[in-house]
């Protein structure tokens, strides 16, 4: 057996110092997320006495029954949610990794036109106003669940990305022995490629995932029905609303018809822990991928 090379060797006081570092990073991004799990749980007036704490200091849950009162408006914006990401994801890795093998192909005859044409357009766009009048106007996505998918399906940064870690994991030897065997286009893509790129796939799909979970710009722009509110644009807009209320709580202050107290602080923590859940439960899945994906362009050759 060949003894480990002294470059991947690491002494017993260094290990422990990389062990305190990593577990104070690890720290560092738990408690803030603790503190918004325990900042859901308190009671607004309790916090105003004693300010903000990592365990509650009176605990409450009215802060996700004041957000749960939206009902099935909360259950259609989940729904939303999931089959936009869904689709989108799978959409989404589908055009990104065909434009970045076609990318990667040498033989392509057309390589470099669209190589310049997607880094184009990424680096120079047309502008807000052009988008919208493209989207509203020749594509007619307002109002439809399409405008929530489509506007993102296209990332050339992704492109770049996967196209990278095709033109590193896969030699062209494999491509030119396939094309030997007699192995069409396709066949070569969907059974020789797509399995053994399977780490940057999954990094690309949780990148394209987490952008469609957390968007809220889209709905902003392009839905006006209710019915067609995702998740992040319904907490946007419960956010506002928690914001008036209070506003007139503030108001009518001195008013014996004082409307209900609005927990406002605890509020926007719940609909903050309400809308990570998924997508944080998501990530599990991917992490065995992920680290191989995400070391793109760490090795040079």
């Amino acid at each position: 057996m060949h003894s480990k090379s002294k470059f991947m060797q690491i002494s017993t006081s260094a290990e422990v110092i990389l062990h305190i570092v990593f577990l104070l990073i690890t720290l560092l991004c738990l408690v803030p997320l603790w503190a918004v799990v325990a900042i859901s749980l308190s009671d607004d007036e309790a916090m105003r006495q004693v300010g903000y704490r990592l365990i509650p200091v009176k605990f409450s849950t009215k802060s996700y029954d004041f957000v749960l009162e939206q009902g099935i408006a909360i259950a259609r914006a989940y729904g939303i949610t999931i089959f936009v990401t869904a689709v989108g994801t799978l959409l989404c890795v589908a055009v990104v990794s065909m434009y970045a093998y076609v990318l990667f192909r040498k033989d392509f005859k057309y390589r470099k036109f669209f190589t310049f044409f997607g880094f184009f357009t990424m680096l120079i766009n047309a502008g807000l106003v052009p988008w919208y009048i493209v989207c509203v106007n020749v594509l007619h996505l307002k109002n439809t669940i399409f405008a929530l998918i489509f506007p993102y399906v296209m990332n050339m940064w992704y492109v770049l990305i996967f196209r990278t870690y095709l033109s590193m994991s896969l030699p062209d030897s494999i491509i030119e022995s396939a094309k030997i065997d007699g192995a069409g286009e396709f066949t070569i893509f969907f059974k020789i490629v797509i399995p053994l790129v399977k780490p940057g796939l999954a990094t690309i799909a949780l990148f394209a995932a987490i952008m469609y979970w957390n968007d809220w710009w889209l709905p902003f722009m392009l839905i006006e029905k209710e019915e067609l509110y995702n998740l992040q644009y319904l907490m946007y807009r419960v956010q506002q609303k928690i914001q008036y209320l209070a506003e007139i709580a503030s108001k009518l202050a001195m008013n014996p018809s004082i409307p209900p107290e609005i927990p406002a602080e605890s509020a926007r923590m719940a609909m903050a822990v309400m809308g990570m859940g998924p997508i944080v439960l998501a990530y599990p899945f991917f992490q065995r991928y992920f680290v191989k994906g995400l070391t793109i362009g760490a090795i040079k050759g």
